[in-house]
């Protein structure tokens, strides 16, 4: 079973490469998909101020696309998620928000994010049926944050430039702004390119 360990974190080089659709859903794409749910809620239960929402399979190093989202992220008893296998974003509706975005993979940096308010969603489950999904607010979020990450995508490049758009979490649970020329715009840890 994957652990927290097992979530890679920028430098990586495989979280800037496009992940592999999914032919035959196998054992090993299900064993994939619980070393998944692990490794996240591992994360979370060494997180005193966060919840593990979503993962792709990138983030355990894995290049296939493959999403888990949780069913509840209110509720942190509530350890199920849902899975979405080959997911693609179908339609953008709704208007442009921003709001601030944290990722497993890249470590103590949130960002305030512009994301579609809602969006449309097709995917496979993990029996292979054709799921469609209406998803809005925080859920369009992840939805897309998550499929940026099967495109090589990380939230930290639509805002890149945005000084004011980087925070970090204190030991308290608040957010507080990252001094953009010192921890930000150089950073070889988040702007390697591979």
């Amino acid at each position: 079973m994957k652990t927290k360990d097992s979530i890679i974190t920028l430098p990586q080089p495989a979280l800037r490469q496009r992940s592999r659709k999914v032919g035959l859903i196998t054992a090993e794409v299900k064993n994939i998909i619980k070393d998944m749910q692990a490794a996240t809620l591992d994360w979370e239960d060494n997180r005193k101020h966060e919840v593990g929402v979503a993962l792709a399979a990138v983030q355990i190093d894995v290049l296939l696309r493959i999403v888990v989202i949780r069913n509840n992220f209110d509720d942190k008893n509530d350890r199920t998620f849902l899975v979405f296998i080959n997911p693609e974003i179908t339609k953008y509706e709704g208007k442009i928000e921003s709001s601030y975005e944290g990722c497993l993979s890249i470590l103590d940096i949130y960002g305030k994010v512009p994301r579609h308010t809602k969006v449309r969603i097709k995917a496979l489950d993990i029996d292979g049926k054709e799921i469609r999904v209406r998803a809005e607010g925080f859920l369009a979020r992840i939805f897309q944050h998550e499929i940026d990450h099967t495109n090589g995508i990380v939230f930290i490049d639509h805002i890149q430039d945005k000084q004011d758009a980087f925070f970090r979490l204190t030991d308290t649970g608040d957010l507080e702004s990252l001094d953009y020329k010192a921890k930000i715009e150089s950073n070889d840890q988040l702007w390697a390119t591979p």
